[in-house]
């Protein structure tokens, strides 16, 4: 497994700290960028609104200041709307959909609660997550190359990784993978690093939903809101399943 798992055991100064220490404040700026793991499962099977929803940092986040939020930070969320899916056996019957919203909340550092005004700019199921940890079985690859979330390959025994074109887009350092976000669809660009875990610069979207997709990301008029929708299936974020959020551009969390 390559570098960004030992992510996972690394202490990094907490934002606890520093506000206990009257540093100046800490905020989330636009842009910055951390990837999270759901600690549950949560389906609209089973789902009510109001049900919690919980995730952790996958890696080191860097913050203004030097100061960092550290791996297995809690992200704290609720579940905005849950409606199952339920066949329609009536002929010629249009199946309704099913529908699953969660909105991400917080993100917990100690006592220290820092509130998210953020965007889901990538969202990966269990199996897709699975296969960006692992690398693929192959007698033509000694190196452990792995695939991560969104396209770029990593040789763990290296630090650069680059796209197709041989550039250089992230490096895989001691506390994770670190990268400039790419423009990709709706997703923006930036010219400052950002916490990547698993998951590619140009990550954008769903990967793995099959029959499910994503009517709402996050935005400025609906900030951290996360929406799944299908006709053929109850929506669900399992547990063990991975997305990566970006703050967006606009008043800035702080302590």
């Amino acid at each position: 497994m390559y570098r960004a798992a030992s992510a996972f055991l690394i202490l990094a100064t907490s934002v606890a700290a520093v506000a206990q220490a009257g540093q100046s404040p800490v905020s989330l700026p636009a842009q910055t960028a951390f990837p999270i793991v759901f600690t549950q499962t949560v389906s609209a099977d089973e789902a009510h609104v109001g049900d919690s929803v919980t995730a952790k940092t996958m890696q080191v986040v860097h913050l203004a200041n030097g100061v960092t939020i550290p791996a297995g930070a809690k992200v704290q969320g609720h579940v905005v709307a849950a409606e199952a899916y339920v066949y329609d056996k009536t002929p010629y019957a249009h199946q309704k959909d099913a529908t699953l919203s969660v909105r991400f909340d917080t993100v917990e550092v100690g006592r220290t609660v820092l509130p998210l005004h953020v965007t889901v700019r990538a969202l990966a199921d269990v199996f897709a997550t699975g296969d960006a940890y692992e690398p693929q079985p192959s007698d033509m690859d000694l190196r452990g190359t792995v695939s991560l979330i969104g396209g770029e390959q990593i040789i763990p025994s290296q630090d650069e990784i680059t796209n197709l074109e041989g550039d250089v887009v992230a490096y895989n350092r001691r506390d994770g993978v670190y990268a400039h976000l790419i423009a990709s669809g709706r997703c923006d660009g930036s010219t400052q690093e950002a916490s990547m875990g698993i998951f590619s610069a140009s990550a954008c979207g769903t990967y793995g939903y099959t029959n499910v997709s994503a009517t709402e990301f996050g935005d400025a008029g609906s900030p951290s809101k996360l929406t799944l929708v299908s006709h053929r299936t109850s929506p669900a974020i399992v547990k063990h399943s991975t997305a990566l959020l970006e703050v967006l551009p606009q008043e800035q969390a702080s302590l």
